[in-house]
């Protein structure tokens, strides 16, 4: 029989990819290609909004990635949000990149040790190969199509929250900003919360931005709270970054509540 853990992990991945399908939200104008990645050694569907400003003047705009970003996916809702939050004035113009899935699991995990980790998918341990295939070959793709600026950020939510927050910390001046709900920080035995300190003694100069919010799921509210402490006692005077605790939000609901204020507060 699996334990408690087994079973309580398991809820969490599939309640999260169940998140994953927006089909109530408008799917708003895009444009969409595909990249034949040698990295994950697969076709990937890639979508991009434009903002009005965009379609109407010669401007170049910044960009917003984002994992679990087909039009089944959340794409519709993030592209959405972003178009209701510009028309306010309440961010600045910005593309918004979405990145179909093929095989979430794999691609937004790294590796574990723990077997009742690997029970979640046939396999996972990728997001180094996923990380490799978005900066050798999305980003340059979306600069040589489009109009760019240099700032670039990334959202993701759970196991995306969980790559957006290894990529933030191991590969930081690979983004400008990073947006992560509910990170599944309990991946792999909590390993990145306890490398966590060393990867911010190694934090390049630059400036970073990033905001993170825990709901109240058992597995997720101790290990953002954690990280919230560990990156107080690591204070760094480049890294700006903000906290959400929600504990009065649920894993399936907390994406949707914090979206605007995590958007706002991150492209301001």
């Amino acid at each position: 029989m699996k334990s408690m853990y087994s079973l309580l992990m398991i809820f969490i991945v599939l309640l999260s990819c169940s998140n994953n399908q927006q089909t109530n939200d408008p799917i708003p104008d895009h444009e969409t290609f595909t990249i034949d990645s040698k990295y994950v050694n697969e076709k990937r569907v890639i979508t991009v909004w434009f903002p009005d400003e965009y379609k109407n003047s010669t401007d170049s705009l910044p960009v917003l990635y984002m994992p679990d970003g087909g039009i089944k996916e959340d794409f519709p809702h993030i592209a959405n949000t972003l178009s209701e939050l510009i028309k306010a004035k309440k961010i600045k113009p910005i593309i918004l990149v979405g990145i179909e899935n093929t095989q979430r699991r794999r691609d937004l995990t790294p590796p574990t040790s723990v077997a009742k980790d690997k029970e979640i998918a046939p396999v996972v341990g990728g997001s180094a190969a996923f990380r490799q295939f978005i900066q050798a070959e999305l980003i340059p793709e979306i600069q040589k199509k489009y109009r760019t600026t240099a700032k670039k950020g990334i959202i993701g939510e759970s196991l995306a929250g969980l790559f957006v927050t290894e990529t933030f910390l191991i590969a930081p001046d690979m983004f400008d900003f990073y947006i992560a709900f509910d990170p599944s920080l309990w991946w792999n035995n909590k390993q990145l919360l306890k490398d966590s300190p060393n990867y911010l003694e190694a934090f390049p100069t630059t400036s970073k931005t990033f905001w993170f919010a825990g709901s109240s799921a058992k597995d997720i509210f101790g290990n953002t709270n954690k990280l919230a402490e560990i990156l107080t006692s690591n204070s760094l005077p480049n890294l700006k970054w903000n906290y959400s605790p929600e504990k009065k939000e649920e894993h399936h609901t907390i994406f949707r509540v914090t979206k605007e204020k995590a958007l706002i507060w991150s492209l301001n």
